[in-house]
Protein backbone atom coordinates (compact mmCIF):
# COMPACT_ATOMS: atom_id res chain seq x y z
CA UNK A 1 0.00 0.00 0.00
CA UNK A 2 1.35 3.56 -0.81
CA UNK A 3 1.57 5.79 2.27
CA UNK A 4 -0.47 8.42 0.65
CA UNK A 5 -3.54 6.24 0.39
CA UNK A 6 -6.02 4.69 2.48
CA UNK A 7 -7.38 0.86 2.24
CA UNK A 8 -10.81 0.29 2.68
CA UNK A 9 -13.25 -2.19 3.05
CA UNK A 10 -16.84 -2.83 3.11
CA UNK A 11 -17.58 -5.72 4.68
CA UNK A 12 -21.47 -7.18 5.40
CA UNK A 13 -22.46 -10.70 7.51
CA UNK A 14 -22.40 -12.06 3.88
CA UNK A 15 -19.64 -11.40 1.91
CA UNK A 16 -16.38 -8.61 1.69
CA UNK A 17 -18.45 -6.26 -0.45
CA UNK A 18 -15.64 -3.85 -1.18
CA UNK A 19 -11.71 -3.33 -0.74
CA UNK A 20 -9.60 -0.96 -2.27
CA UNK A 21 -7.01 1.83 -1.98
CA UNK A 22 -8.48 5.47 -2.31
CA UNK A 23 -7.06 8.77 -1.24
CA UNK A 24 -9.85 9.39 0.60
CA UNK A 25 -13.41 8.27 2.11
CA UNK A 26 -16.66 10.27 3.07
CA UNK A 27 -18.25 8.49 5.47
CA UNK A 28 -22.19 8.62 5.97
CA UNK A 29 -21.60 9.16 10.25
CA UNK A 30 -24.07 9.15 12.97
CA UNK A 31 -22.72 12.87 13.39
CA UNK A 32 -22.64 13.79 10.34
CA UNK A 33 -20.26 13.00 7.31
CA UNK A 34 -16.82 12.68 7.89
CA UNK A 35 -13.71 12.15 5.39
CA UNK A 36 -10.75 9.69 6.19
CA UNK A 37 -7.28 10.24 5.02
CA UNK A 38 -4.26 8.23 5.15
CA UNK A 39 -2.97 8.98 9.13
CA UNK A 40 -6.12 9.64 10.06
CA UNK A 41 -6.57 9.08 14.26
CA UNK A 42 -7.69 5.92 15.36
CA UNK A 43 -11.64 5.80 15.82
CA UNK A 44 -14.66 3.85 16.06
CA UNK A 45 -18.04 5.14 14.87
CA UNK A 46 -21.53 4.44 13.96
CA UNK A 47 -22.61 4.70 9.99
CA UNK A 48 -26.03 5.99 9.39
CA UNK A 49 -27.91 5.43 6.10
CA UNK A 50 -25.92 6.85 3.00
CA UNK A 51 -23.30 6.97 1.24
CA UNK A 52 -19.36 6.11 1.04
CA UNK A 53 -17.66 8.07 -1.50
CA UNK A 54 -14.43 7.11 -2.40
CA UNK A 55 -11.87 9.79 -3.79
CA UNK A 56 -9.28 9.48 -6.30
CA UNK A 57 -7.40 13.29 -6.42
CA UNK A 58 -10.56 15.16 -6.22
CA UNK A 59 -13.20 13.27 -8.04
CA UNK A 60 -15.37 10.48 -6.57
CA UNK A 61 -14.65 7.40 -8.16
CA UNK A 62 -16.93 4.55 -6.83
CA UNK A 63 -19.72 5.05 -4.26
CA UNK A 64 -21.36 2.36 -1.79
CA UNK A 65 -24.80 2.58 -0.08
CA UNK A 66 -24.86 1.49 3.26
CA UNK A 67 -28.05 1.40 5.81
CA UNK A 68 -26.21 0.99 9.11
CA UNK A 69 -22.81 -0.20 10.60
CA UNK A 70 -19.61 0.69 12.30
CA UNK A 71 -16.62 2.25 10.84
CA UNK A 72 -13.12 1.13 12.41
CA UNK A 73 -10.73 4.04 11.41
CA UNK A 74 -6.78 3.80 11.51
CA UNK A 75 -4.04 5.77 10.44
CA UNK A 76 -3.87 3.16 7.28
CA UNK A 77 -7.09 1.93 7.06
CA UNK A 78 -11.21 2.17 7.13
CA UNK A 79 -12.81 -0.83 7.57
CA UNK A 80 -16.79 -0.26 7.44
CA UNK A 81 -18.89 -3.26 8.73
CA UNK A 82 -21.98 -2.37 7.33
CA UNK A 83 -25.80 -4.43 8.49
CA UNK A 84 -26.15 -4.00 4.05
CA UNK A 85 -24.30 -2.58 1.37
CA UNK A 86 -24.73 -1.94 -2.37
CA UNK A 87 -22.55 -0.69 -4.48
CA UNK A 88 -24.70 2.59 -6.12
CA UNK A 89 -23.66 2.06 -9.96
CA UNK A 90 -26.10 -1.28 -9.07
CA UNK A 91 -28.86 0.37 -7.30
CA UNK A 92 -32.16 0.48 -9.58
CA UNK A 93 -34.08 3.81 -8.80
CA UNK A 94 -37.35 2.26 -9.69
CA UNK A 95 -37.10 -0.22 -6.69
CA UNK A 96 -35.62 2.22 -4.53
CA UNK A 97 -38.31 4.41 -5.09
CA UNK A 98 -40.73 1.36 -4.55
CA UNK A 99 -38.97 0.29 -1.59
CA UNK A 100 -39.57 4.34 -0.21
CA UNK A 101 -43.71 3.56 -0.68
CA UNK A 102 -43.64 0.21 1.00
CA UNK A 103 -41.81 1.78 4.12
CA UNK A 104 -44.16 5.06 4.03
CA UNK A 105 -47.20 2.66 4.11
CA UNK A 106 -45.94 0.77 7.13
CA UNK A 107 -45.22 3.93 8.65
CA UNK A 108 -48.83 4.95 8.09
CA UNK A 109 -50.34 1.69 8.97
CA UNK A 110 -48.80 1.54 12.46
CA UNK A 111 -50.03 4.84 14.31
CA UNK A 112 -48.42 4.18 17.59
CA UNK A 113 -45.60 3.83 16.00
CA UNK A 114 -44.89 0.40 18.61
CA UNK A 115 -41.48 -0.15 18.06
CA UNK A 116 -40.24 2.19 15.89
CA UNK A 117 -38.74 -0.04 13.11
CA UNK A 118 -40.79 1.55 10.30
CA UNK A 119 -38.93 4.94 11.08
CA UNK A 120 -35.78 3.50 10.72
CA UNK A 121 -37.15 1.70 7.67
CA UNK A 122 -38.44 4.96 5.82
CA UNK A 123 -34.80 6.58 7.16
CA UNK A 124 -33.32 3.72 4.99
CA UNK A 125 -35.24 4.04 1.97
CA UNK A 126 -34.98 7.74 1.86
CA UNK A 127 -31.32 7.65 1.90
CA UNK A 128 -31.48 4.50 -0.74
CA UNK A 129 -33.44 6.96 -3.17
CA UNK A 130 -31.35 9.95 -3.04
CA UNK A 131 -27.85 7.15 -3.64
CA UNK A 132 -29.86 5.78 -6.80
CA UNK A 133 -31.01 8.85 -8.20
CA UNK A 134 -27.33 10.82 -7.99
CA UNK A 135 -25.59 6.98 -9.05
CA UNK A 136 -23.04 7.83 -11.18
Amino acid sequence: MAEDKIELEVVTPGKLLLSESADMVVVPGGEGDFGVLPGHAPMLAGVRPGTIDIYEGDKVVNSVFVESGIAEISGERCTILAEEAFVVADLDPAAAQERLSQARAAQSADKEHTDGKDTQDVLVAEAMVVAAENRR
